[in-house]
């Protein structure tokens, strides 16, 4: 994100020294996207960040994925994959189940209530929405608080820990790019402001808050004396592949930082939607994008005031995309009568045409206002299903529409 923020102590010109209280040097990192040519981001370490004492594979929960064939619409309930008391033991990190993927976007989903292990994402930026609950997500540039509702945008290579708080379980739906995830760039100005036309602006993004400094035992995620495991995922043999490290030192250990590149989180309510007296197409929803994906969402708001309008979506075939709508609120008009609520998720293949369903056209007129929250995924290559897509699906879905199913 392309907005300039500075946070505790850094020295007056970048690459010169930096020295501790004792006369000792601060190890400054440069962590910059696209080889030096991009957004970036100067921490100051106490320690050399580098530093690795040992390294074993972390094997990654289930990444497999199987062709959408037959090809159908499929629904997909999430909260059924962390039934009962499970999610006390879970976390956002370890305990993700995959829902969906290609090569260019991972979909997963947790319910979680055990603090995660330090983690850093190598193969790309993570767009973490909260669906419900709250906690901590504590980084090496600082804390952000997060709860109902924040989408959290956490850079490549960002190491982090999940931090759940009281007595409900923290509920994620995770989007891991294979690429960055920025504000879709029709937004942007060339010099990267938010212009006017944007649904939401600087103001509403929250940045972290600290420094997050380790100094002592037990102080955040463990000993700043000890060694420290930290958990990798990145490029592999099959795409994706796990890696444990042990570090000499804890790595929230930076004491100032500034630039561009950091984690922020902003909220879905302060999404401010564009509407129109006849139906706006779903680029009207966007918020942010990655190489062949976009990430949409849907907010309450006041819908189509043409007097002849119907507010529901029309029928629509997008012949280049998957269509993932993730339902985390409301009372979604369109998706009446398919049993489709709460923690749904709704995919939506290139190839198929979808839209309302039966008697939802009809009962859309003359509406005035939805009160509804989704978040979609679009993706320009197919998704396949993931270990928790399985799990969790509604075989009868796909024959909404018509009433009746196969042999029926």
């Amino acid at each position: 994100m392309a907005y300039y923020r500075q946070l505790g102590s850094i020295p007056p010109k970048r690459h010169t020294q930096h020295r501790t209280p004792e006369g000792g040097l601060y190890y400054e990192e440069l962590m910059g996207e696209e080889g030096f040519s991009s957004d970036s981001s100067l921490l100051y370490h106490r320690g050399i960040p580098s530093a690795v004492v040992n390294a074993v594979p972390w094997e990654l929960p289930d990444q497999s994925t199987v062709p959408n064939h037959p090809l159908l619409p499929r629904h997909l309930k999430l909260h059924e994959l962390f039934a009962d008391q499970e999610w006390k033991s879970a976390d956002v990190v370890g305990s993700r189940r995959l829902v969906l993927g290609n090569g260019d976007v991972r979909i997963s989903y947790v319910a979680a209530g055990a603090p995660s292990e330090l983690y850093r994402n190598g193969l790309g930026d993570e767009c973490v929405y909260v669906e419900s609950g709250s906690g901590t997500v504590e980084t090496v540039f600082g804390s952000i608080e997060v709860g109902q509702g924040d989408y959290v945008i956490i850079p490549r290579a960002t190491t982090h820990r999940w931090v759940p708080a009281g007595d409900e379980p923290l509920r994620a739906y995770c989007i891991e790019a294979n690429s960055h995830i920025t504000p879709a760039k029709r937004y942007l100005s060339k010099y990267g402001q938010l212009l006017e036309h944007a649904p939401y602006c600087e103001r509403d993004f929250r940045g972290p808050v600290g420094p997050l400094v380790v100094d002592a035992p037990g102080d955040a995620a463990g000993d700043a004396a000890g060694d420290v495991d930290v958990l990798v995922k990145h490029r592999g043999p099959n795409g994706v592949s796990g890696t444990r490290y042990t570090v000499p030192h804890h790595p929230f250990d930076v004491v100032g930082w500034d630039g561009y590149l950091y984690p922020y989180a902003f909220n879905i309510r302060d999404f401010e939607p564009i509407t129109g007296r006849v139906h706006q197409p779903p680029p009207a929803h966007q918020v942010f994008e990655g190489n062949g994906f976009v990430i949409c969402n849907f907010v309450p708001r006041k819908v189509d005031y043409h007097p002849l309008s119907i507010p529901v979506p029309y029928y629509h075939a997008n012949v280049d995309s998957d269509e993932v709508m993730f339902y985390c609120g409301g009372d979604y008009a369109a998706r009446k009568g398919s049993g489709i609520g709460q923690g749904s998720i709704s995919l939506h293949p290139g190839g198929h045409t979808h839209g309302p369903q039966p008697g939802a056209y009809e009962r859309s007129i003359g509406v005035e206002f939805f009160d509804e929250l989704a978040v979609m995924v679009d993706t320009f290559r197919p998704l396949e299903l993931g270990e928790g897509g399985r799990a969790g699906e509604d075989g009868n879905y796909a024959w909404t529409w018509a009433g009746r199913g196969p042999g029926r």
